[in-house]
């Protein structure tokens, strides 16, 4: 007993020198400190230049974001610091222009704008936080009694008496959840301790909120190719002999070995992978739900990574050889490319000051023209995974997606171009395959559309 008591000692004390070792391995964005001083520089970026421009741009001097802890508003991850996971008791966030409020020109340093937060922190010094009572000692932000009830419903009057702008901007929208952040309760509550006085000068506009949760930096996009290369890696190795043994491997063998990896490296997921299964001569009824992977299949993924609160959405596609075989069928391959086209025809038509349904018109009447079968549904993408902005289609709305397709795409954003064309395969007996790809896309300061890392154009291999 005592010398297997001591090589288990032996044994955790090795576990424990490896350990640093491993962890790093395993952070591939580092630790959640370094991680969250980075998130902060981009939201102090983010409130001194993407704010004041928003706001700037929908001519609003004032803009009231009023939420309670557990029922927030669609823009609270986009406001706060990485150590705030809730908002306190009710936190209401006010921003002022005034700079616009006094007709002067907007220097771009983030000092036309006061940031202040009614209850809550100051996010690492970014707000100006007010409350009931005064602070006692160097911890007390964190722990002193907010601003409750008519208090700050109160607090809120006088900072707009103080100040007397000319628009408040309120979150309420019905078309758009991202826009519709202000609740009834919230609502009937700060209107009735405002009064007439200030609730005729609210206003509501559905571009003000997609805008802000929208735009992205230039930092973040560089960060984000790094996160497009770690889901590359990540499906061509679940698409390989890794992962799949022909006649053995389940396609829910694939998903849980995704989320296994992706929780590993200590990130996330916003939505349960799928892998999908085409056949020669099998229909996906036939095929069951989740078949065993055979020699001669077309695999399909679809999956998406959570980093420093952004995501992304990647469809890739892959073919099981069959013995003997080195190379996919033609016909699969220019089924890929077929799908690659309608890509290229999108990324073409994507473009700032269009809506979505404009692109979605224009990219399928090229698509037709060249005689391609396919549908587009493509959306943005980044602090959410369906993200604020135009839908450029839906599955199942190929005609237009209404006034969800109206807002006009913008500089900074990022899309999920995501689509299919099914294409004949003469190698299978003309049997119709569907080649579904997404790929992440970043439109530029410059309104330039670019991948973010790039586009799929050959099917992975599993041999």
């Amino acid at each position: 007993m005592r010398g297997v008591i001591g090589g288990f000692a032996l044994c955790a004390v090795s576990l424990l020198t490896l350990a640093p070792q491993v962890a790093a391995q395993q952070r591939p964005f580092g630790t959640l400190r370094e991680k969250a001083v980075l998130q902060q520089a981009w939201l102090e970026s983010r409130l001194k230049t993407v704010l004041p421009a928003v706001m700037r741009r929908h001519g609003v001097d004032a803009w009231v974001i009023p939420m309670r802890e557990y029922n927030h508003d669609p823009m609270f991850s986009s406001l706060v610091a990485p150590e705030t996971f809730a908002a306190r008791r009710r936190t209401i966030y006010v921003f002022f222009d005034k700079c616009a409020a006094g007709g002067r020109v907007d220097p771009g340093d983030g000092s036309c704008v006061e940031r202040i937060a009614l209850g809550g922190t100051s996010q690492g010094g970014l707000y100006d936080a007010r409350r009931a009572m005064a602070a006692v000692d160097a911890g007390a932000e964190a722990r002193q009694a907010e601003l409750v009830g008519a208090e700050q419903w109160n607090a809120l009057k006088s900072v707009l008496e103080e100040r007397n702008p000319r628009k408040v901007a309120i979150n309420v929208s019905r078309n758009f959840a991202f826009s519709d952040g202000l609740t009834a309760g919230e609502r009937d509550g700060m209107s009735e301790a405002l009064g007439p006085t200030w609730t005729s000068r609210f206003t509501s506009n559905d571009a003000l909120a997609l805008d802000f949760i929208a735009t992205r930096l230039p930092e973040e996009a560089e960060f984000y190719a790094k996160l497009q290369e770690l889901v590359w890696t990540l499906t061509q190795r679940m698409f390989s002999n890794e992962a799949i043994t022909p006649g053995v491997t389940k396609t829910g063998d694939l998903v849980w070995w995704w989320r296994q990896q992706v929780n590993d490296l200590g990130l996330g997921t916003w939505f349960q992978p799928s892998i999908s299964v085409q056949r020669r001569g099998v229909s996906a009824a036939q095929l069951g739900a989740d078949p065993v992977i055979q020699r001669g299949d077309v695999l399909h993924c679809d999956v998406g990574i959570t980093a420093l609160g952004l995501n992304t959405d990647t469809q890739h596609n892959a073919y099981v050889l069959l013995e003997g075989e080195t190379a996919p069928p033609a016909g699969l391959q220019r089924a890929l490319r077929n799908a690659n086209r309608l890509q290229d025809i999108t990324m073409e038509e994507l473009r700032p000051g269009r809506s979505g349904n404009a692109i979605l018109a224009a990219s399928l009447s090229r698509m037709r023209a060249e005689g391609l079968n396919g549908t587009l549904y493509s959306h943005p993408i980044g602090m959410h995974g369906h993200g604020a902005g135009a839908l450029i289609g839906r599955w199942d709305a190929q005609e237009g997606t209404g006034p969800q397709g109206e807002p006009l795409v913008i500089p900074n954003m990022w899309y999920s171009i995501e689509l299919q064309v099914t294409t004949p395969v003469p190698e299978w007996g003309n049997q119709p395959v569907r080649m579904a790809q997404e790929e992440d896309a970043i439109i530029g300061p410059d309104g330039r559309t670019r991948w973010a890392l790039r586009r799929q154009s050959n099917l992975f291999l599993v041999r």
